[in-house]
């Protein structure tokens, strides 16, 4: 421990602080205060032990670097900089400005090396427990005795905010007991919030719960590096559980008046405490953004860990053949083309909930897709979610296919996110419908990141019947569908709900909610109807009439009720056109001449039929249309008669339809 070179690092921490400083007051904005205080820890972290490479940020056996404090993004940002990224000095200077690479929480996929978007606390810590995950389960398919081609840790670091958090504290309680060792948790322990001091709101004994969550625990003073050195040691030796590391900070280090105060947190400086605080880091005060030779020397990464691994990988290649195929299959997600051989078919006429036909395409499909892996939030029986055959993911076997997240939908989402950004894996998610909003900011994290979770969200709508309305989601589809780059899937039946996975699996770009019933729905005679296929476009003509003079539009367990409907028109004598929807964003992908071929603009007597609310099918109905739907809550009673009751029924798109022509 001896040989630290004490002053590189100092030289390098106050880089850090410096950058920090003048891009923060060059915008006006920004929180200086956790990159000031996190500056020894963060410079111990990347010169001995982050193992990465700046030419290849991608390349698959990297260690990953999680800021979950990501209001601290200058710390980051500094690093990338400093240590080789292409992160050029101009776009710090360009901190939280328009198009630069700097924004004001690290983005994934608009700054290199950038590994998930954090900001939202609890997501970062969140989404690494994910790719700890993802780390571990790889590592068990694919590693040999004599070659270990996935071996990597996952470094976070965090705040006290996202310790607070009820994400984080889900995930870590899922962590400790999947014992993840290769996760390092570096705890920013500031003691300052926005509002003030941590003991206005938070006294608890933080490493006292992460020991009951089974993690191991460590206190070191954050400004000593010799200490953060041996304890970050410590935990890569650590065989059995995660490790967190209490590191005792002052927030806005250096600055002589604001250091260890919430003024610090999330506002710059000003222009008189900026030269006092420089002088009082003997830091030069012009030029702005300076940066000594020998900081960048010190903090600059080659290439030679991955020099090393690729010397492995070629091993491995020349050894394993067939399993380097399989890894490199993994890792760049391929799918299978024969689909049609691959997903089953259904008997006509079969009441099947879909939620059941889901699950018997998944186990269709889980072996000819081996990199899938995913759970369900304490609801396997229910979301049909398992995997026929295949042990579950522990600490005794992480080989294990299947993940039992425990009722922790949030956590759960978050760390389908860190398991898809991590790569290798491509990740699904159960529970029901109506706890969405449980987990509903790393959903949305998902859909901002672009990143291709599936969700397998059961029992859709008052169709589960005697639970009750707590249980019954109204809004929640529509929600989903307001959520930018969402792709929502309502199937109709079991061959269209084999359609909506196969679409789920072949969008790469962003994140997919299948919409799944609890009651059974017929198997539709697509012989007699259109083919399920037209499913993938998002809505298609599945019945249709000579001269259609009205449009019944249905997503999915009122499909049903709008064949039924179109019965009772024609037996009237108005022709009626049931078109099923069950993806409003696949439909608004499709060319303008497919869109005019399935709802003609000269139709405009259209009505449509969703157990939910009905705002937003204005888009599709026109001002003279009519949304049949739910704008109050649900009941508890038999399904049927809460349809019935609550007017979800044939009889009413009746009414309407012929309201609607007169």
């Amino acid at each position: 421990m001896s040989d630290y070179n004490l002053d590189l690092h100092r030289e390098a921490a106050n880089t850090i602080r410096g950058l920090t400083i003048d891009a923060v007051q060059k915008a006006g904005e920004g929180h200086p205060g956790m990159p000031m205080g996190m500056a020894d820890v963060a410079v111990v972290l990347w010169t001995q032990f982050l193992r990465h490479n700046p030419k290849d940020p991608t390349w698959p056996d990297r260690d990953r670097f999680v800021l979950s404090a990501g209001h601290g993004s200058m710390l980051i940002y500094s690093l990338l900089h400093l240590s080789g990224y292409d992160l050029p000095l101009e776009e710090l200077k360009n901190f939280r400005q328009w198009d630069s690479k700097t924004p004001g929480h690290p983005e994934y996929g608009h700054t290199v090396g950038i590994e998930t978007t954090t900001g939202p606390l609890g997501q970062g810590i969140t989404n690494a427990i994910g790719m700890a995950i993802a780390e571990r389960w790889l590592a068990a398919r694919f590693n040999k005795p004599d070659h270990e081609i996935v071996n990597h840790h996952t470094y976070v670091i965090a705040g006290d905010g996202d310790l607070m958090e009820g994400v984080s504290q889900e995930a870590a309680s899922l962590a400790g007991h999947l014992g993840l060792s290769k996760l390092v948790v570096l705890y920013d322990d500031n003691r300052i919030t926005i509002d003030g001091t941590t003991d206005l709101a938070f006294t608890e004994d933080v490493m006292g719960r992460f020991a009951a969550y089974g993690w191991h625990t460590q206190k070191v003073d954050g400004h000593d590096p010799v200490a953060v050195k041996a304890a970050i040691e410590l935990a890569k030796a650590e065989g059995e559980r995660p490790s967190i590391i209490a590191c005792r900070t002052h927030i806005g280090y250096g600055s002589p008046n604001k250091q260890d105060t919430s003024g610090v947190h999330g506002s710059a400086l000003g222009e008189e405490e900026v030269l006092l605080t420089k002088k009082a880091l003997d830091w030069p005060t012009e030029p702005l953004f300076y940066i000594p030779d020998a900081a960048r020397d010190y903090l600059h990464m080659d290439g030679r860990f991955q020099s090393a691994w690729e010397t492995t990988w070629e091993s491995y290649l020349a050894s394993y053949p067939e399993d380097a195929e399989r890894f490199k299959l993994f890792l760049n997600g391929e799918l299978p083309t024969d689909w049609d051989e691959i997903l089953p078919k259904f008997e006509p006429g079969k009441s099947m909930a879909t939620r059941a036909s889901s699950g018997q395409v998944l186990n269709a499909i889980a072996p000819h897709v081996p990199f899938l892996l995913g759970g369900s939030a304490d609801l396997t029986g229910s979301n049909k979610t398992d995997l026929k055959g295949e042990a579950g993911f522990t600490k005794d076997d992480f080989s294990g296919r299947y993940i039992y997240f425990g009722v922790r939908e949030h956590a759960m989402g978050g760390i389908l996110n860190g398991m898809a950004l991590h790569g290798g894996v491509r990740p699904y998610g159960g529970t029901f419908l109506v706890f969405s909003d449980y987990m509903r900011g790393s959903v949305r994290l998902a859909a901002l990141m672009g990143v291709p979770i599936i969700y397998v969200f059961t029992h859709d709508s008052i169709g589960l019947g005697t639970d009750g309305p707590t249980h019954q989601p109204i809004e929640h589809v529509m929600s989903l569908r307001a959520m930018p780059n969402m792709t929502v899937i309502r199937p109709a039946d079991a061959a269209e709900t084999a359609v909506a996975w196969q679409s789920a699996l072949e969008h790469k770009t962003g994140p997919t909610a299948l919409i799944l019933s609890r009651q059974g729905v017929p198997n539709l005679d697509h012989s007699k109807y259109a083919d399920a296929s037209g499913a993938a476009k998002g809505a298609y003509i599945l019945s249709d009439a000579d001269n259609p003079q009205v449009l019944l539009l249905a997503t999915g367990s009122e499909v049903q009720i709008a064949l039924d409907a179109q019965d009772k028109l024609a037996a009237q004598g108005v022709a009626a056109r049931v078109v099923s929807m069950p993806s409003w964003e696949l439909f608004a992908a499709q060319d303008a001449a497919y869109q005019e071929s399935v709802l003609p603009k000269a139709i405009t007597a259209r009505v449509s039929i969703e157990a939910g609310v009905t705002l937003g099918w204005e888009r599709y109905l026109g001002f003279e249309g009519k949304a049949i739907g739910l704008d109050r809550y649900g009941a508890s009673a038999p399904y049927k008669a809460i349809y019935q009751n609550l007017g979800i029924t044939a009889e009413a798109m009746v009414e309407a339809a012929l309201s609607l022509l007169g």
